[in-house]
């Protein structure tokens, strides 16, 4: 089986949350399968920053879905979707 690198998109809920502790909620909410392979950050407007993490996860049905779930569960998360997706 193999792998696949996902980059998502999580939008914050407001300029005001605190991006790096924003980052490491996510990465504790993590799935036991799933690894983050690095952080981008993307302004979006008006201050609001979002945060691109790159996961890697199992390729096997469900793919990101849990990930997603997990991440839309974080305290400070308003959206969570995916921007691109390939083999590892």
């Amino acid at each position: 089986m193999g792998k696949v690198a996902a980059k998502l998109k999580v939008m914050p809920q407001s300029p005001d949350v605190d991006l790096d502790a924003l980052q490491e909620r996510l990465e504790q909410s993590l799935p036991e399968s799933a690894k983050i392979n690095g952080f981008e950050r993307d302004e979006v407007a008006f201050g609001l920053v979002a945060l691109l993490p790159t996961v890697i996860v199992p390729d096997e049905s469900g793919g990101t879905e849990a990930v997603e779930e997990s991440f839309s569960e974080v305290e400070g998360v308003e959206s969570v979707s995916v921007e691109n997706v390939g083999r590892v």
